[in-house]
């Protein structure tokens, strides 16, 4: 099992500790640093920032949304940032939800499982540099009864095929994301709950495809603080916990909060949905089971950190994609540099 960092969105004051923070993990061995959007900063501009400034490390994008852009602007996009970094660009894709999907980027939020998958082929195809022509649902390129004509990517990629990630929750999409890509980017992953709520589904896309597990990165990013005090550190999880459970997405269509229920915790997810729904956030996070917590986050000691890593790769994480807790900078570095040591004490390094 491979660690990995994510740095999740920029432009909060914290730059350049982030840049730190990925230096610090390239100069440790991490094997990929992510970096996020939503309706804020943009990853690509990120990943050419962090790749300028680190040598080894893989750079991540967790997520380029689907809806953002057009297919082949993220073709152009990837074979360029994979050029920039010397062949260390990931290509981390994913449908956002339906309010950022329909509020940020006028884009509508329907069949996305169909659309990911139109996407990652037109993707595909434009990175092969053939003659782009696609004819489905969702995309037709090019315009019928028009000028346009099937054109190639200019540039040569440095690498024939470029990693594809795609940021999975639901069953149907893990399954899909088991079928047509090459890992899969996940939160709230619970070595625990592995194979019901994730491992089952993406082995049924692989089977589709003719494939095993096997190769297939399982990355989730997880939360970590190290410390003695263990009920304490679960305490700085609640709020985050209780933003996704409760309150991201619609009551309907909150995919965090189904995450929950198929973990066991139907009541409390729903109770944390209501309290977070009504404008008592800090009575949601108080309804955060301790036990949903531990089991989501790295928390403790190095050495329970460790024992915690060593579930998680018998789960079948492969790479396992850190936030460290806190906005000191010294305090992430400290995380950074504990966590190289756990997956060290649990033999895994």
């Amino acid at each position: 099992m491979r660690l990995g960092i994510n740095l999740g969105y920029w432009g909060a004051g914290m730059d350049a500790d982030n840049l730190a923070v990925a230096r610090e993990a390239d100069r440790l061995g991490y094997a990929v640093c992510w970096a996020a959007e939503a309706y804020g900063s943009d990853a690509p501009t990120v990943l050419s920032w962090v790749a300028a400034h680190t040598e080894r490390i893989d750079v991540g994008s967790g997520i380029f949304q689907i809806p953002a852009r057009a297919p082949a602007m993220t073709a152009m996009t990837a074979a360029t940032l994979d050029s920039l970094s010397g062949g260390r660009f990931r290509l981390g894709l994913g449908v956002s939800g339906p309010q950022v999907s329909e509020g940020w980027y006028g884009v509508k939020f329907d069949k996305p499982l169909a659309r990911t998958r139109e996407y990652v082929e037109i993707v595909r195809r434009a990175m092969t540099r053939e003659r782009l022509a696609y004819e489905g649902e969702h995309w037709t390129l090019p315009l019928p009864d028009g000028p346009g004509k099937p054109i190639k990517l200019t540039v040569h990629p440095v690498r024939e095929h470029i990693p594809l990630y795609i940021a999975a929750i639901g069953p149907k999409n893990l399954e899909q994301t088991g079928e047509i890509a090459e890992g899969a980017l996940l939160v709230f992953f619970s070595p625990e709950h592995a194979e019901e709520t994730t491992l089952g589904p993406v082995r049924a896309g692989r089977a589709k495809a003719g494939e095993k597990l096997d190769g297939f990165d399982i990355c989730p990013t997880v939360p970590m603080a190290v410390g003695d005090d263990v009920d304490a550190l679960a305490d700085l999880f609640r709020p985050y916990t209780a933003l996704y459970v409760g309150g991201m997405g619609s009551r309907k269509q909150n995919f965090y909060n189904k995450l929950a229920q198929r973990m066991g915790y139907e009541r409390e997810a729903a109770e944390i949905q209501d309290k977070y729904l009504a404008g008592e956030k800090d009575a949601a996070a108080a309804a955060v089971p301790k036990e949903l917590i531990d089991s989501t986050t790295l928390i403790g000691s190095v050495d329970r950190i460790a024992d915690r890593m060593q579930a998680y790769a018998e789960a079948g994480v492969t790479t396992l994609s850190l936030a460290p807790a806190g906005f000191a900078l010294e305090e992430r570095l400290a995380s950074l540099r504990a966590g190289v040591e756990a997956l060290e004490r649990a033999g895994l390094g």
